[in-house]
């Protein structure tokens, strides 16, 4: 259970966090509530990122939603330090007895073996390649990335075995592995998108407080397309009388920078994702919280959230309809309409390992 409690936590204690309060999550049987006795409190310290240890067995996660474009993903971390209040990943914390709040961003579980479970997986009879998806649910690239360096060797792995990957990243950290990365793209290997929300540097912070600015994800852009590793953008999430007005321009500054093909996805807010999403309009933008939510609403059936296949990602309606059209007239001016590049999955192999019965080559 989280040792973080309240349902609003003080502005310096959660400052560069995303979330304002860590709400009990909705598994729990008994709800704790903090209470002021007149005096102070060492709890009243700001909060700072904690990392476990995840002993999971498992790191290959496998799905079957027939809206997505893959069918097993890796998350390096559960949780995420860049705190994006939007994050739809959000709830999935409460299944480890955490908050979807501050728990969320704050305590966070790491997967320091990943690469070893991965190598058993792709070593074992029968193994089907396809491309594993990462970066999907939490963001690998996020800052507890640069001391614990998992994902680094993950990628390690999956070069070894020349197996496919995608990567989507809100983390400029990414470019620490471009030597990688460049030897999978000449070998069709790896694709990257970069996720983009806004041009507006006061508006990212504070919905994406820990994120590497726009400008630092465009240069990375940058620095990936000129190193031949296949990169687009991806606008996630739009949001509706927030964001929207940027679709044109955050596609044009994409193609500026190189950028080879472009996706997006609207607003998603399941469960505990939506109070918390609202309390942060209402902090930061009082003046369009209502506007924002009724459009919310109005592409989910009078809904915060429809989770309904084909329905999650874009909504439906005429709003929704409006958006992705200016999505796409938008997307084929700026030259992001190509198809983007097919993953090889015929150069896959399993490297020897120290002990293995060589063939006799007969």
């Amino acid at each position: 259970m989280s040792d973080l409690l309240g349902d609003s936590i003080e502005p310096e204690r959660r400052r560069g966090r995303g979330a304002g309060s860590n709400p009990d999550n909705r598994f729990e049987r008994l709800r704790a509530a903090r209470t002021d006795d007149g005096w102070a409190r060492e709890s009243d310290a700001p909060v700072r990122t904690r990392v476990d240890i995840d002993s999971s067995r498992t790191v290959l996660a496998r799905n079957t939603s027939p809206d997505v474009p893959f069918d097993r993903s890796i998350n390096p971390y559960r949780g995420c330090e860049h705190g994006c209040i939007y994050c739809f990943a959000r709830p999935t914390h409460a299944h480890l007895g955490f908050s979807p709040g501050l728990d969320f961003e704050t305590r966070l579980l790491a997967k320091p073996n990943a690469a070893d479970l991965l190598a058993e997986v792709l070593r074992k009879p029968g193994y089907m390649v396809a491309p594993i998806a990462i970066g999907t649910n939490t963001d690998p690239y996020q800052p507890v990335e640069k001391d614990w360096r998992i994902m680094r060797a993950v990628l390690e792995v999956l070069w070894e075995h020349r197996h496919p990957v995608t990567i989507t990243t809100k983390g400029t950290l990414l470019t620490r592995d471009v030597d990688i990365l460049r030897k999978m793209a000449r070998e069709d290997l790896v694709r990257v998108t970069v996720s983009l929300t806004s041009l507006d540097n006061r508006l990212s912070r504070s919905m994406e407080p820990r994120c590497a600015a726009p400008a630092r994800r465009l240069a990375m852009v940058r620095d990936l397309t000129r190193s031949g590793v296949p990169t687009g953008i991806g606008l996630a999430p739009i949001i509706p009388g927030l964001t929207d007005h940027e679709i044109e321009h955050l596609l044009r500054a994409g193609a500026e920078a190189g950028a080879d093909f472009a996706t997006f996805i609207m607003l998603r807010l399941p469960l505990e994702v939506a109070p918390l999403f609202e309390d942060w309009l209402e902090r930061e933008y009082p003046d369009r919280a209502t506007k924002i939510m009724n459009r919310v609403r109005e592409m989910h059936g009078g809904k915060s959230y429809d989770s309904q296949w084909f329905k999650r990602l874009r909504g439906e309606g005429v709003y929704a309809t409006l958006i992705a059209r200016r999505f796409e007239l938008a997307r084929k001016k700026f030259g992001l309409d190509k198809d983007r590049v097919r993953l090889r999955t015929d150069l896959f192999r399993v490297p020897p390992r120290s002990g293995d019965q060589l063939s006799l080559g007969i």
